[in-house]
């Protein structure tokens, strides 16, 4: 099975698939690269697309300490990058995935070319924060009760296998003190002073009505980070790359077309 080894001996779980530029899939908070699995094919016909799962999920290491954070994440990408013997890749990242993208353009420029911030914010003391139910939802895991939030009933009723998919996954759950260790290193996330330093042609992508990570932050990041490109998908919620798959696949893919490694 393929493993790439950190700097701090932690073993992280890794697929490829496709040809062409590395493009790097950066999930959420306590989601393996599984959370991709609806839309990665959409890249593979002209990327080398890499998912991988974040240290204390899937089927990496879930080391209890040092305490997790978006910056150490970033980190334990470019050692995936690193394994692969990747110099520059591409960097698309959601949700918490989002902010530890903010990192690998922040402390790794030389090895991102382009950067897509999906549904993320900078951080929270700038940002606009979530209503507090679905905070409470959202640090105990509880995606039946943020449902509404991640997706509208009706798409939901019509595509019953993404309910199946996630039901499938909660049969494996992370470990509680992995969990509690990503919604920290979520929460704990704070780029924003520091985000006009990011030089990497960068698309932030949210949902209109995406109330897990307000949709206002999309502005505020893509006012902060210079030259990037704001698109907003209307009708969005928290995981619109399922939801509006192709036309935020489009999206995406267009942005990356865009922005050529050579």
């Amino acid at each position: 099975m393929p493993f790439a080894a950190t700097k701090d001996n932690i073993h992280l779980y890794y697929e490829t698939i496709g040809e062409g530029e590395p493009l790097l899939l950066v999930m959420g908070q306590g989601s393996d690269h599984r959370g991709w699995d609806g839309v990665r094919d959409d890249f593979a016909s002209k990327f080398q697309v890499i998912v991988y799962d974040h240290r204390g999920t899937g089927q990496s290491d879930m080391p209890e300490h040092p305490p997790y954070s978006t910056q150490s994440f970033a980190q334990d990408a470019v050692a995936i990058l690193d394994h692969l013997g990747i110099q520059r890749a591409h960097a698309y990242g959601i949700s918490m995935g989002g902010r530890v993208c903010q990192w690998l353009g922040l402390d790794h420029p030389d090895r991102i070319g382009s950067l897509v911030l999906g549904c993320t914010t900078p951080g929270n003391l700038h940002g606009v924060k979530r209503p507090p139910e679905v905070d409470d939802a959202l640090s105990s895991a509880d995606f039946v009760r943020m449902m509404d939030t991640l997706v509208s009933s009706e798409w939901l009723a019509s595509n019953p296998e993404f309910l199946e998919n996630m039901a499938e996954m909660a049969k494996n759950p992370i470990p509680q003190y992995a969990q509690q260790l990503h919604y920290l290193a979520s929460e704990g996330h704070e780029a924003w002073d520091l985000l006009p330093a990011i030089t990497a042609p960068t698309l932030v992508i949210h949902g209109s009505d995406d109330q897990v990570n307000m949709t206002a932050n999309a502005q505020l990041l893509a006012d902060q980070i210079p030259g990037a490109e704001l698109y907003i998908v209307e009708g969005g919620r928290h995981i619109f790359f399922e939801e509006f798959r192709e036309e935020s696949s489009r999206v995406v893919n267009d942005f990356l077309a865009r922005h050529p490694l050579s």
